[in-house]
């Protein structure tokens, strides 16, 4: 069951309309790196998953997101402002001028309209987990992108914020990666020695990585703290 509450995670204001920059955060919206992407692929992941605390994370973590993606559309919405002016936007926004009425569409930056098939589900919590890590860093780098080419203070503090509640999911998908360990598809890691063999094929060049660890990957938690067990 999910239930909206009117208010924002977060306030989005801005200090002016940027049709623009409308444009660009568009990215964050119905890209592939976006939030939909992200609300709707923990979402489908949690379906099968068994372990309770993990499914609630997972599910708690979709529903975050589908937060973000209103704030993100409710800051497009602010920047498209009031005017319909199609022969001053850009190429991914001209569609806001013409069909949609200024209204967000699902769509990347490029216009693009948003696919499921930016989704990725395997039913094997690891390679989840590990897409889920790849998702909310890539998300953390368009974001990255996006405060550097804006001056307006307002959507600089709507990126700041949602840039840090990513490192925020960052933190905990790596947290429930290390309660997994000797599951699924790390069950059986490493079992032979072909797992433990390094090709040296740049010439010239030397061997710089060990391939021939007995550990998986391992994630450390940040400020300090102690790793998940």
């Amino acid at each position: 069951m999910f239930k909206h509450d009117k208010a924002l995670l977060h306030e989005v204001k801005v200090d002016g309309p940027n049709p623009a920059y409308a444009a660009m955060m568009q990215e964050q919206l119905g890209g592939p790196h976006g939030e939909l992407k992200a609300a709707l692929q923990y979402l489908s992941q949690s379906f099968r998953i068994k372990d309770p605390q993990i499914k609630d994370l997972f599910l708690d973590i979709a529903s975050e997101e589908l937060s973000h993606m209103e704030m993100v559309a409710t800051t497009i919405n602010l920047l498209n402002g009031h005017v319909l002016d199609a022969k001053n936007a850009t190429i991914g926004n001209i569609q806001a001028h013409v069909s949609t009425g200024l209204t967000p569409a699902l769509t990347s930056a490029s216009g693009q309209y948003w696919t499921a098939a930016y989704i990725e589900e395997t039913g094997d919590l690891a390679a989840d987990i590990l897409s889920n890590i790849s998702a909310e860093q890539r998300a953390k780098v368009v974001y990255e992108y996006l405060y550097r080419q804006i001056p307006d203070k307002g959507v600089r503090q709507t990126i700041d914020f949602l840039l840090n509640r990513e490192e925020a999911h960052n933190t905990m998908f790596r947290e429930a990666f290390n309660r997994i360990q000797d599951t699924g598809s790390l069950r059986d890691w490493g079992i032979t020695q072909d797992s433990k063999l390094y090709f040296n094929l740049s010439t010239p060049g030397d061997q710089f990585f060990n391939a021939n660890n007995p550990n998986p990957a391992s994630f450390n938690a940040p400020n300090g703290g102690s790793p998940a067990n």
